[in-house]
């Protein structure tokens, strides 16, 4: 009996060393969260990059001068500016640490390349808006025309960006329709080669 154990546990450590389901030696890869934060230098050297920097400084100065006006007659015209430029400095800043951190690739779900092109149309739009209608109202004071002067350069920003980001959005679109599209006809071909070999459907049958 001693002997028949000790046979079966040597056949078992055997068996066990040679068994494919051996405990992995490897750790766990865990959630590092913002600790695998790194700052990604080429898109802020990129078109994109430079183009939301100066979107985000000239947001933040136009807010800033419009600040600084303290008589306004009729003041909408202001309140409006200052809502857009501040809400413009909010979105594309947030939006700006998204890329330049690369946190957008742990929301894979959400179209970053459509989520910028609505930001920086509406943005483009409302500035030229609110800029227009701060400059109608021609008070000559040093802090309106500033604030209309960066307002105007931030519309054209954003237009620059709009017109990239739409670009890249009809590429993306295409690139995966064409991809589709291939991979229907793939599909339709491989069904076709079944058909027309019936001695391969009566052999799987």
């Amino acid at each position: 009996m001693d002997g028949f154990e000790g046979e079966a546990s040597t056949a078992s450590m055997v068996s066990g060393a040679s068994s494919p389901y051996q405990p992995t030696t490897e750790p766990v890869r865990q959630n590092r969260g913002w600790r695998g934060v790194q700052c990604d230098m080429e898109y802020i050297r990129s078109l994109f990059g430079v183009l939301k920097c100066s979107q985000v400084l000239l947001a933040l100065l136009a807010f800033i001068c419009i600040e600084t006006i303290m008589e306004c007659s009729p003041c909408e015209g202001l309140y409006f500016f200052e809502f857009v430029s501040c809400s413009a400095f909010v979105v594309t800043g947030v939006i700006l640490l998204m890329f330049s951190l690369s946190l957008h690739e742990r929301f894979p779900h959400i179209n970053w390349t459509l989520t910028d092109l609505v930001n920086t149309g509406l943005s483009a739009l409302f500035f030229f808006i609110a800029s227009v209608i701060l400059a109608s109202l021609n008070h000559k004071s040093g802090a309106e025309i500033s604030a209309a002067v960066f307002g105007f350069l931030a519309t054209i920003s954003y237009s620059v960006n709009t017109y990239l980001a739409l670009r890249q959005w009809r590429f993306g679109n295409r690139s995966q329709n064409i991809r589709q599209s291939s991979d229907y006809m793939r599909a339709r071909s491989e069904s076709r080669d079944v058909d027309c070999r019936p001695e391969i459907q009566r052999l799987d049958a």
